[in-house]
Parts: C-alpha cells; structure tokens; sequence
C-alpha cells in the first residue's frame, strides 16, 4: 500500500459511512488494519461484535517509559435532517477545507494518529515506551461495543500503560487575539435519566389542570430559565488561572473573578461567546432530550416520561445531580439513572508539559491550558485501568473557526493544513515521549 498522507487517510476514513446506529464499523476497521500492516506494524483485532470490531497496534519500546496510548472512535452521529452542502461520505476537499461526517469528531484523530505511526515506523523509531493504539467502535452510543468491552474483556493488553491520548483538545481558543491551546485534562461524566411524571387522566373534552402535562410544562420552562448552582472543581481552577496567566493584566482580573461563585454568572455573560463555552465547565448540567406519553388525541395520559442528558462535573454523583434539580424545581422527582460512568475526580499533569512544548514549538507565540471537556469520551473507561487520558488531537485552527458550533452539526470539517498539522505534532509527541527535556 503506497504511503498516505494524515489527509488522504482522513479522506478514505470518511468514506467509510460508520453511522451509529447501527455503525457498522467492519469494513473502516479492516482499511485501518491493512494500512498497518503494510508497514509491518503488529495488530489485532478484538471484537464483542463482529461487524463491530476494534483494533489493537503497538510499536515497541525500549522499556524505559510506561506504555503511552493513543485512541479514538471511528463511529460518527447521524446526518439525517441535516441540510448538507457537499455530500457527507465523499470526503470533498474544497477551499482548503475537508468536508464530512466524523472530520472534526473523530476521524481527523484518527488520521493523525494513524499518519504518525506510519511515519514512525517508517524511520525505525524506538519510543522509550511501548506505543499502542486503539481505534473503537461505539464511542457515539456508550462505547459497550467498544472501549468499555476493552477495558472489561481484555485489561491485560494495557498492563503498563500510564497514559493516553485520546479526544478533545489540542485547538485553540483565541481570547484578545491570542491563541490559547486547551489540552483536555479532564472531563464530565455522562448521567442519563429518565423521570416520570404522573397526575390525573381522563377523557380530553374534560378541562384538565395540574396535570402530567402541567407537570411536564413546569419542568421544560424550569430548566430553561434556571441554572443548577455553580462549582469550582480543582479542574477549572487550574485552568481558569493558566488562562489569566495568558493574558494582559485587565483581562486577567475578569477571568480570575470567574472562581468566586457569586460572580462567575456575571463574569460568562460579560465574556458573550467565550463564556458560553466556559459555562458548563462549572456547573452540572441538564438537558431534556426525550418525551414519551399519551396514546389518544382524546385520552389525557396520566404518566410521561422524561429523558434528560445531565452531565457531571469531576467528583459528582447522580444523587447530587438530582438533589439540585429538586431545589431548583421544587418537587420530588420520580428518577431513575439510565447510564452513568464515574470518571475521576483529579487528574495527574505528568505529561501536560510534554504536550503544551510540542504545541508550542508547533505555533510560536501561543499558550497552553489544562481543560475539563465538558461531554465525555471513552477516557471514563480507560480511567478505570489507572490510564490519565489527555485530550489531544492538535489542530492550527484560525480565530474564525468556530470548533463547538461545527461538530456534529451539517457541513462538518476541518482545515487541510489542521490535519497535517496534528499529525505531526502526534509524531513529535511520540519520537520525544520519556525523554528528558
């Protein structure tokens, strides 16, 4: 197989609709297997599915370094009801961008791991600690099919790994014009639940107050009009007081006010689009996302249920989750958890300064923050073996570049010169890892 650039493996890894559901992954998999191996990259295929199977590599090391992971998922969300400007599958590269499903969330990781691998396979590279990389399936859905089989089925194949790279971080945010890079050091822990509404039924000609449906309108006007209360976990201090750091004097007042809880709403809505970015960083939060109930135009249902995305901050329980939704609404909930992965509470920053000299070097005159991600990733699982995941996918992006508002949404992509510009970073993260700098 003829050398591939990070872009053109991107380019083939978009082509590959890897939609979750059902995702389908085989075929993407097997493409990244081949390319491996053609290089004489060892590789293994496990699998709880077999059309969605997760691959395993490893280039060895000198045993001088614990074990350093890269990973990423190669399932993207769906494009239904999306109006799209380019095909989502084609992998169209226009205006010097790279358009398609999975370009930012995550196949350009992807790429850029795959594409530093190759190269450093190709010069004989010996890293201090042995290299591996998993590319999963699943990640989108709750990663059963993926990391967390992994982790459960298969933990021996991380003996000796300390830590990882993995989803989001790497990007810039640029504040006063000047480009601070977050470098995911943390993140929040999935909550779904379901809450069940009840209150009389009967026939709808019937004028029906306080009802389910009442109920329902209590709690959707409720948690769009209020916010759950705020915390100020050792994450987002750290990386609250690394961004002050940054930047002039002025602006670093305003941004050290973020840490008194009684000014930190002031201080996000001062800040307009950057502290919205910021807000979930600290508080948990809460979205509803799911309604089921009545059957009949003429029935009025006696019981809803209601589907709610909340996301906890590093340290938080379900229990703490739900305590402050009652006190915000003002009633006992009927709640129940549908999935939750405990994440960890602190992180260890052995190999942020690793990481923030590459981005450095790679983009002279910028600065590095630690970052709590404010979804998750399949890091919770990989947690659970001791593993410190840093979000790192490294992309030059430009001030213009709005990251958050493009993934998963229609038109997703990314920069040519971002993709290339990870991998290399990636390879440099893999030729300097365990040294001493």
């Amino acid at each position: 197989m003829s050398q591939r650039t990070a872009t053109t493996i991107l380019q083939d890894l978009i082509r590959f609709d890897t939609t979750n559901p059902p995702g389908n992954e085989r075929a993407c998999i097997d493409y990244l297997d081949q390319l491996l191996q053609s290089v004489g990259i060892e590789t293994s295929i496990l699998a709880k599915d077999p059309e969605r199977p997760n691959l395993l590599a490893r280039i060895p090391g000198a045993g001088t370094a614990p074990g350093l992971l890269l990973f990423g998922h190669v399932d993207v969300v769906t494009t239904a009801h999306q109006h799209w400007s380019v095909p989502p599958f084609e992998g169209r590269i226009t205006d010097g961008m790279l358009w398609g499903r999975g370009a930012l969330d995550m196949k350009a990781g992807i790429a850029m791991m795959t594409s530093a691998l190759l190269e450093a396979k190709s010069h004989n590279l010996q890293p201090a600690g042995d290299i591996l990389f998993a590319a999963v399936s699943d990640e989108e859905a709750g990663g059963t099919m993926g990391a967390k089989y992994l982790v459960a089925e298969h933990p021996s194949l991380f003996e000796g790994v300390r830590y990882a790279l993995g989803e989001f971080g790497g990007f810039p945010l640029y504040i006063d014009g000047r480009p601070l890079y977050m470098i995911q050091v943390g993140e929040k822990q999935p909550c779904w639940a379901e809450v069940t509404l009840r209150g009389p039924g009967g026939h709808g000609a019937r004028p029906m107050r306080d009802g389910a449906m009442a109920r329902l309108g209590h709690v959707l006007t409720t948690l769009n009009q209020r916010r759950l209360p705020v915390h100020i976990t050792p994450i987002t201090e750290r990386m609250v007081r690394a961004m002050a750091d940054a930047l002039p004097r002025h602006k670093a007042a305003v941004f050290r006010r973020l840490l008194n809880p009684r000014l930190t709403d002031r201080i996000l809505r001062l800040l307009g689009e950057t502290g919205r970015n910021l807000e979930p960083l600290f508080r948990n939060t809460v979205n509803a996302t799911i309604v089921r109930g009545g059957e009949k135009p003429n029935v009025i249902p006696s019981e809803i249920l209601l589907g709610l995305d909340g996301r906890l901050l590093p340290g938080f329980e379900p229990d703490d989750l739900f305590r402050e939704l009652e006190t915000i609404l003002g009633e006992r909930l009927d709640a129940k958890v549908l999935l939750h992965d405990r994440g960890t509470a602190d992180c260890d920053l052995g190999l942020f300064a690793l990481l923030a000299d590459v981005l450095k070097q790679a983009h002279p005159g910028s600065y590095q923050v630690p970052y709590l991600l404010p979804g998750s990733s399949d890091a919770r699982f990989f947690s659970q073996l001791g593993i410190q995941t840093y979000g790192f996918t490294p992309m030059n992006l430009s001030s213009g570049f709005d990251f958050f508002e493009t993934i998963h949404a229609a038109d997703e992509r990314i920069p040519v010169e971002a993709v290339e510009f990870g991998a290399k970073s990636m390879l440099q993260v893999i030729t300097r890892y365990g040294q001493r700098t």
